[in-house]
């Protein structure tokens, strides 16, 4: 797949509190619905972005019965342009990658549109057939989501693209006229007519078929807001809306219920921006008959799709290669720790503690354990009372990807629990109940286990490969040998003993 053209705006100096990842590197995403500007830290395999704001142009809202971009969605569009632009000098980005879907590829005023947003824009623009935007989605959804496998959805204004993804394995995608914006326009705003439009679309596609008993991964502005509408109805304890799943069965329940009544008079509606309402209920009659067809486990939420896909596709096959979730806390650990080189040293010294302990571990629960240990002193600045609830709460709510939401509350709790101890007085109820008893266990014996290390350590690299800890002879044993011998002591016998405790092994140390 070739890249697409870009324009460049000159180097980027470096700035304190950001990561030399590069100049930063913009996208001008221009939908059918909204046109948005992202610009992101750096090209790497776990993108940060540094600033993120969309404008709801409405650029396909009559392109389905009239042929044509609507004049003032054409002006609305263009003005959002040309500040991009502008944000994007201040910002010093080095590189702009502008993209455009269904709407401009459709109407027959699309062309002479693109030919002046790339005048305003300075940048040459990429408008994506259906197929190109549907395989970027995919790899959108294959960069922030850890071995996915199923159905992938991006709902635009304009088309719905559908696609079957496993691992890193990218199927034959394809793209139906079932965006908000133009099943509205096709139905003459009639709901009943875009039902029977959508069912006549979605039957006898033996893709869907595949999809029995795997993942639904829902992209998209208007299915976001779906899903946040269902987070704030059932009190979810998160507000992260990355991996947030639903049930198959309730969220056809949820889907009905949202179409089939009148938008405004659902509870917590506030919830969704006034501009997405009159899409909501096209939304959701989608979903409802997507997850009918396809009998999915589950919905899972990707805020990433085509545009992360296409910063996705640039990377080389190294970098591609690299876990991003690893990479994210090695970034915050790099930015936030007293000592980064510690955070990789803890990840070594628990790898020998849970081989010697006995305790099994999963590929998955090492990962997240690594990666906690990398999490685990990014709020040493805070005030000691409460650097656990601070790091609870970064990491819970943290811009994290390939990780689901059990998993965040592993990693939350896990270094929770390396500041405050085992109790659990401020910890929200709902949190726990996010983390399995499996999981939670293991949080509170890494947290443990992290409370002997900086102890032991002060924070600081260069002694814990020295120093290792591990179960001998049936006992949990921290070996302190020549100089070391001198960090012995009363509060460091104590943690140990107490990780003892938590294994079921006597605890000791060896000088």
């Amino acid at each position: 797949m070739p890249k697409p053209r870009s324009g460049f705006l000159g180097a980027s100096r470096s700035i304190k509190g950001r990561l030399d990842h590069g100049p930063p590197i913009a996208v001008i995403d221009i939908g059918s619905n909204s046109v948005r500007l992202v610009v992101y830290e750096g090209l790497t395999r776990a993108p940060t972005p540094i600033f993120n704001e969309k404008v709801l142009a409405g650029l396909g809202r009559q392109v389905q019965s009239t042929g044509l971009l609507a004049e003032d969605a054409i002006e609305t569009a263009l003005a959002a342009l040309r500040r991009f632009r502008r944000l994007c000098e201040m910002l010093e980005v080095g590189e702009i990658l502008a993209i455009a879907t269904a709407a401009c590829r459709d109407a027959r005023n699309g062309r002479a549109f693109i030919a002046e947003a790339e005048r305003v824009c300075g940048v040459p623009i990429s408008v994506l057939s259906g197929a190109r935007e549907a395989r970027l989605t995919a790899l959108g959804v294959i960069s922030g989501i850890h071995k996915p496998d199923g159905i992938v959805g991006d709902l635009g204004g304009g088309s719905l693209e559908l696609i079957d993804v496993q691992g890193n394995r990218v199927r034959h995608g394809l793209t139906l006229p079932l965006g908000g914006l133009a099943l509205q326009d096709i139905a003459g705003k009639s709901l009943k007519k875009a039902e029977r439009f959508v069912e006549d679309k979605l039957s006898g596609l033996d893709m869907l078929a595949k999809g029995a008993e795997r993942t639904f991964y829902a992209v998209g502005g208007t299915w976001r807001a779906l899903a946040r509408l269902h987070m704030w109805q059932t009190g979810y304890p998160f507000h992260v809306m990355h991996h947030y799943t639903i049930p198959s069965r309730e969220a056809l329940e949820f889907s009905r219920l949202v179409h089939r009544v009148d938008t405004d008079t659902l509870s917590d509606i506030e919830v969704v921006s006034a501009a997405r309402r009159p899409l909501l209920a096209y939304a959701a009659l989608v979903m409802e008959n997507l997850v009918r067809t396809i009998r999915p486990k589950e919905v899972v939420i990707s805020v990433l799709g085509v545009r992360e896909g296409l910063l996705y596709s640039l990377l080389d096959a190294r970098e591609r290669a690299r876990d991003p979730l690893i990479r994210a806390a090695s970034d915050l650990n790099l930015l936030r720790s007293r000592s980064p080189r510690h955070g990789e040293e803890l990840v070594g010294w628990t790898d020998r503690f849970m081989i010697s302990s006995g305790i099994e571990e999963l590929a998955e629960e090492r990962r997240l354990r690594h990666a906690a240990c990398l999490l685990a002193d990014i709020s040493w600045r805070a005030h000691p009372d409460y650097r656990g609830e601070q790091s609870m709460n970064i990491i819970a709510n943290g811009a994290f990807i390939s990780i689901d939401h059990p998993g965040r509350a592993y990693l939350a709790l896990s270094v929770y629990f390396r500041h405050a101890g085992p109790r659990e007085e401020d910890l929200s109820p709902r949190l726990r109940e996010l983390a399995s008893p499996r999981m939670l266990d293991r949080a509170r014996v890494l947290g443990a286990a992290m409370r002997v290390a900086y102890v032991l350590t002060a924070g600081q690299a260069g002694v814990l490969p020295r120093t290792p800890l591990e179960v001998k002879r049936g006992k949990l044993v921290l070996t302190l040998r020549g100089k070391f011998r001198d960090l012995a002591g009363e509060r460091l016998a104590n943690r140990v003993r107490a990780l003892g405790r938590l294994i079921g092994r006597e605890a000791v140390i060896d000088t």
